[in-house]
């Protein structure tokens, strides 16, 4: 048997195994120089990350805040923040003499690719920003805030129930229009709402109302915020146009006239002469449809802790609310950015809906143009932003969640805009004079 095996025994030239030991040696000697630039760029890596946690761990150590947790909403806002913190401590100028000058041009070029790929790791996928697809039934809910141009996308929404074929739904003209309801009144709105054959859509100005604590399926949450302060200057000038008075009485006959001179008051004198009016004081609450300070409200929910005016828990609670329950929330001074996130997220309600509004803008731009409305000065503004600290954080919130919600989409395509960019707004032309 032994010599049988030993004749089967193939052999091999001399030359291919010297091949063969050559391919092990050079794969060898491949791993273990790939293995060494890897570990070099890890190591960077880490000592850029210990620079940010340490510049952030000085930076909370030594400020206090008023938030109940140091958590952020989104990994774009993570980032930001962290570059808030570098600017804000110099943690930039105490890092290690990592210099522009020290290191070759081939170096910052790979410092700038691992950044931008563990600025696209850190997006997530669009699914996990996708609330649509947890909502329990095809009904649209735009429980829409007044003077974000929510007039626009209800007529906007109302094409588009032609187009695609659903239910357009909203609520009827009320005298007395009335935002946050007792929980009785939350069941009557769920049902009627609910009562709509799908695909439908319902609109209503109304707080964020939780259909499932009724027994009924999940809506689609959509909605859009504006920046706070030009809202209640738009809501203020609105009150006061000819026009709005006009329509009230022709709805109501007997509803009175205001006073002329409080029709007269003009936005900057009011602030300046610290008329109770536009105070805007920190904690007070204010019920009715009269208060458009307070967009968050919208957001919170009908709970009595939402009503404080800039208060933390109502900021708390909008954000979470806007996190888990809104399939998008668009921004007024962005329309591309929303429009678009609107028909990638909510498609069956919102396909086509950016063409079409660039295909009618002109017919867009004149609902609710007010031409009664001044100019205000940027010095007014400041002082009025000054009162709007948290109202201020949710809309910043809320724009930076879109913009990720765009990002997630992956698409060469989109181009969300940058928080520079993002403050500025876009498309300002097509809205001027308008709400």
């Amino acid at each position: 048997m032994d010599h049988l095996f030993r004749q089967r025994r193939i052999s091999v030239p001399k030359r291919t195994s010297e091949l063969v030991a050559l391919v092990a040696v050079s794969c060898t000697l491949f791993l273990f120089l790939h293995t060494r630039d890897l570990s070099t760029k890890l190591r960077r890596m880490e000592g850029r990350l210990n620079d940010d946690v340490t510049a952030f761990n000085h930076l909370t150590d030594r400020i206090q805040t008023d938030r109940v947790e140091h958590s952020f909403a989104s990994a774009q806002e993570y980032k930001e923040a962290l570059e808030a913190i570098r600017r804000h401590t110099g943690a930039e100028r105490s890092k290690p003499q990592r210099t522009l000058e020290a290191e070759p041009e081939e170096s910052q070029e790979q410092q700038l690719a691992e950044q931008e790929y563990l600025d696209e790791a850190l997006i997530p996928e669009a699914w996990e920003l996708n609330n649509t697809a947890r909502a329990g039934v095809e009904l649209l809910f735009f429980n829409r805030v007044p003077k974000v141009g929510s007039q626009t996308f209800m007529e906007l929404l109302r094409r588009l129930a032609l187009r695609n074929q659903f239910g357009f739904h909203r609520d009827a003209v009320q005298r007395v229009e009335t935002i946050r309801l007792a929980p009785a009144d939350q069941q009557v709105l769920v049902s009627l709402v609910s009562a709509h054959t799908p695909p439908s859509s319902y609109i209503k100005h109304v707080c964020y109302t939780n259909f499932t604590r009724y027994g009924y399926p999940s809506p689609i949450y959509v909605n859009v915020v504006r920046d706070p302060v030009e809202r209640v200057i738009s809501w203020y000038y609105y009150v006061r146009a000819p026009w709005y008075y006009v329509e009230r009485k022709r709805a109501f006959p007997d509803l009175p006239l205001p006073d002329p001179a409080w029709l007269k008051k003009d936005f900057e004198t009011c602030v300046l002469s610290g008329d109770r009016e536009c105070r805007y004081v920190e904690g007070e609450t204010h019920e009715g449809i009269g208060d458009h300070r307070r967009q968050t409200l919208f957001f919170c929910g009908h709970e009595p802790n939402c009503t404080p005016f800039n208060s933390v828990e109502a900021l708390q609670r909008a954000k979470r609310v806007v996190e888990e329950q809104y399939a998008v929330v668009g921004v007024l001074e962005d329309i591309n950015s929303t429009l678009l996130a609107f028909e990638k997220y909510v498609p069956r309600f919102f396909d086509g809906a950016l063409q079409l509004y660039w295909e009618e803008l002109n017919t867009f731009n004149r609902i609710n143009r007010n031409a009664f409305k001044p100019p205000v000065s940027e010095a007014v503004k400041q002082i009025v932003r000054a009162n709007f600290t948290r109202e201020i954080e949710f809309y910043e919130f809320c724009k930076q969640r879109l913009h990720l919600q765009l990002r997630a989409l992956r698409d060469p395509g989109i181009t969300p805009p940058s928080p520079t960019r993002a403050r500025g707004g876009r498309r300002k032309r097509a809205h001027k004079g308008k709400l």
